[in-house]
């Protein structure tokens, strides 16, 4: 059981109790699997193609459900539609693939969209946008056709597309794919200044060791420590 990390103490944002899974085909994936993500902790998640490390990523914003166990929010168990709403507000969801996250035709409309579906006027939703773009330094992008990115500044601007929002945890789900060097860099940089507490989903090990403050595999079902299971 992993639930105690270097935030041990501080308030937990997010936490998984119990939680089980299994696919329509009917292979298990997890099984009593728990978890706390405290403030000031990064978790870094690797291990193999398969395992569930998206997965786990899905069930925790709602987007797949748990066939036991719960998902809380600062202690709370999430269930209603209101509460998943509420999560989803407060956990900003990088995924892997960005044109899944990108759909509008300039990219500053595209990182402005989640600031003005929470409420914010359009002044105040493009200083966000604006703000996201530029803690990635890629503000430049904001006027170009998002069809005419690189595969690596669409991963960017997705990126910024959830910044904007002002999670208050993030999950980000192989930020690195795709990227050249120096937009690698960004993302590092970011990561590496950023106070938010997150779980990254990687295979690039280099780039976990620096982000994140523990290292986390799915092993029998649950999470483990991934060191361990390399002993």
């Amino acid at each position: 059981m992993v639930t105690d990390g270097p935030g041990a103490g501080r308030p937990c944002v997010i936490g998984l109790r119990g939680i089980g899974f299994t696919y329509p085909c009917g292979r298990r994936l997890f099984s009593g699997l728990d978890f706390e993500l405290r403030e000031g902790d990064s978790a870094g998640l690797l291990g193999a193609n398969g395992i569930g490390k998206t997965t786990l990523l899905r069930v925790i914003t709602g987007l797949r459900k748990p066939d036991a166990g719960s998902v809380l929010l600062y202690g709370r168990t999430v269930e209603t539609e209101e509460e998943w709403h509420r999560l989803r507000c407060t956990v900003g969801f990088v995924l892997q693939n960005s044109d899944d996250q990108l759909f509008s035709p300039v990219v500053l409309d595209d990182v402005a969209f989640g600031p003005l579906n929470l409420g914010m006027g359009a002044d105040e939703a493009r200083e966000a946008a604006m703000d996201a773009l530029r803690s990635l330094g890629i503000e430049a992008l904001a006027g170009r056709a998002t069809h005419q990115l690189s595969g690596g500044e669409r991963k960017l601007a997705a990126i910024a597309s959830v910044l904007s929002m002002r999670p208050r945890a993030l999950l980000l789900d192989e930020p690195t794919i795709f990227l050249d060097d120096r937009a690698r860099g960004r993302v590092l940089e970011f990561l590496e200044d950023s106070q938010l507490p997150r779980i990254v989903v990687s295979h690039d090990m280099e780039f976990l060791s620096r982000v994140s403050n523990r290292l986390l595999t799915i092993s029998g079902g649950r999470l483990a420590d991934a060191e361990e299971q390399r002993v």
